[in-house]
């Protein structure tokens, strides 16, 4: 039996999720991305770019301040998706790749922004399912989205 969450999550079972196909899921809540986030990132990442790490030297730039890394963005894919989509009777489920990503707007320090997304396709493969589903992390008040990508989940039986 399929249910719906307060914030519009897709709750299904292996059998159903092809039946999903075409459904919206979300918006999460509103997070803010935070520099100490970001640096945590650099450091892990080892990727220092000054645009991401040094708030004074990034005011000048086109983007008046520090934004997060693109594969930040990218990365808070993980707990959106697993948040919008739970597949219950799956033994476990993997990232299987992406299809498409792209970084529209950046995503700026001291920033709201929140995923959602849509269900493309479920396609069977021996031992689960395999799901497509488009996801964009928006920015509150910002026109463009900070990233839309095309993912590629399995769920296996």
């Amino acid at each position: 039996m399929t249910t719906e969450s307060s914030n519009a999550a897709c709750i299904t079972t292996l059998a159903e999720v092809p039946q999903q196909a075409g459904r919206k899921v979300g918006p999460t809540p509103w997070q803010r991305m935070t520099q100490d986030r970001i640096d945590r990132f650099a450091d892990v990442t080892g990727d220092h770019n000054f645009i991401h790490v040094d708030p004074v030297r990034a005011r000048e730039t086109p983007f008046r301040g520090t934004i997060a890394h693109g594969y930040l963005t990218l990365s808070l894919l993980g707990p959106i998706t697993q948040e919008l989509i739970s597949v219950t009777d799956a033994s476990t489920s993997v990232n299987y790749g992406l299809n498409k990503v792209r970084f529209p707007a950046p995503l700026p320090v001291d920033a709201e922004f929140r995923g959602h997304g849509q269900i493309v396709e479920a396609t069977p493969f021996p031992g689960g399912v395999q799901v497509t589903a488009t996801f964009t992390v928006e920015v509150k008040g910002v026109e463009k989205p900070a990233l839309v990508a095309e993912c590629l989940f399995r769920y296996y039986r």
